[in-house]
C-alpha cells in the first residue's frame, strides 16, 4: 500500500462516527422542543446524597418518616414513666411491687434492646424509705 492510500484510509476511518439510535432519537426530540413542557413541573426529589446500600439506614428513615417506634424504645419510654410513678409511692408494699414489675420489664428490654442501650435493674434498697 502507498503512503498515499494509507493517508487516504487514515481519513476515512476518521470521517466514520459512531451513531446512537436512541440519543440520535433524544436529541432530535430535544431539537424539535419536545421537551419544553417539563421544565419547571412537578416536586424535586429530596435526596440526600447518601446513595450507597444500608438497609439498616433505609429501615431507620421509614420508620422515622411514618413515626413508628422500635418496640425496645417503646418499652424504654414505659419503664421511665413506670420510675417517675414509682418515686410517688410511699407504702413499701406499693414500692416493692413496682421494682419488680419495673425489673421485669428491664429484663424483656434487655433482650430486644441493642447492648449497648442495656438497663441495670433496680435496686429495692434504693426506693425504701430510711428507716
Amino acid at each position: 500500500m502507498s503512503k498515499e492510500n494509507e493517508g487516504k484510509k487514515k481519513s476515512e476511518v476518521d470521517e466514520i462516527q459512531y451513531s446512537d439510535l436512541i440519543g440520535d432519537i433524544i436529541k432530535r426530540a430535544e431539537q424539535e422542543g419536545a421537551f419544553e413542557n417539563l421544565k419547571g413541573k412537578g416536586k424535586p426529589l429530596k435526596l440526600d446524597g447518601d446513595h450507597s446500600y444500608n438497609p439498616d439506614r433505609l429501615l431507620n428513615k421509614v420508620m422515622k418518616d411514618n413515626n413508628i417506634l422500635p418496640p425496645w424504645i417503646q418499652m424504654d419510654k414505659e419503664i421511665e414513666r413506670m420510675k417517675e410513678e414509682l418515686a410517688s409511692y410511699s407504702s413499701e408494699y406499693n414500692i416493692r411491687k413496682s421494682v419488680e414489675e419495673i425489673n421485669k420489664k428491664i429484663f424483656n428490654y434487655n433482650l430486644t434492646c441493642p447492648p449497648t442501650a442495656q438497663k441495670r435493674k433496680l435496686k429495692l434498697e434504693d426506693y425504701l424509705p430510711a428507716e
